[in-house]
């Protein structure tokens, strides 16, 4: 009976002691849970905002690249149009300078020459070059003989009084020619009307 009583305490201990480690064993994961999920709340929140400070750092560096970005085109278009404007007849000037070569060599030959009709003939030949160069570059000579008076071409510098009605309201003579530039009025023509 001795053995039982010695078996009997041995049991008792171990049923005490087997309760305490289920009850530290089943608390211990709730707590363990408890804690990672406290964790990656805070996890989540700092992650969320580590990310909306480096979407931040990212705009402003966009904002900041497209901002240089336009100021470059802004200061190449400025030096681009200052650049038409200083050079935009280059083309007209270029194709000018024939001319003006022939002009220079027959004001050689009036100090040269005497014959009247070869420095007519040579200057004639100079104006029609310097006509078909200018019309090449878009200059149209405005045809105001018999023709309307329109205020969008031309510009009336005295009126004419008649009487003949087709006459009347129609270009008597031109004054000043006018040139259109492609299409566009350059310079009005001055004209005198017929009223």
């Amino acid at each position: 009976m001795e053995e039982k009583d010695l078996n009997t305490p041995q049991t008792e201990e171990i049923k005490n002691e087997t309760p305490s480690q289920t009850e530290e064993t089943t608390c211990a994961p709730e707590n363990t849970e408890e804690i990672q999920e406290a964790e990656t709340a805070e996890l989540t929140e700092e992650d969320k905002l580590a990310q909306a400070e480096a979407e931040i750092v990212e705009l402003k560096d966009k904002l900041l690249r497209q901002a240089a970005d336009f100021a470059n085109f802004r200061k190449h278009s400025i030096a681009k149009q200052t650049d038409l404007i200083l050079n935009g007849g280059k083309k007209v000037l270029e194709s000018l300078l024939p001319i003006l070569d022939d002009m220079e060599r027959a004001e050689t030959n009036m100090n040269e020459n005497s014959d009247v009709e070869a420095l007519k003939e040579g200057l004639l030949l100079i104006f029609q070059k310097l006509l078909r160069t200018l019309e090449q570059q878009g200059l149209k000579k405005m045809d105001t003989e018999a023709a309307v008076f329109d205020t969008d071409f031309h510009e009336a510098v005295a009126l004419f009084p008649t009487e003949e009605e087709d006459k009347k309201n129609h270009i008597i003579d031109c004054v000043q020619t006018g040139y259109m530039l492609n299409d566009k009025v350059l310079r009005h023509a001055k004209v005198v009307v017929g009223q």
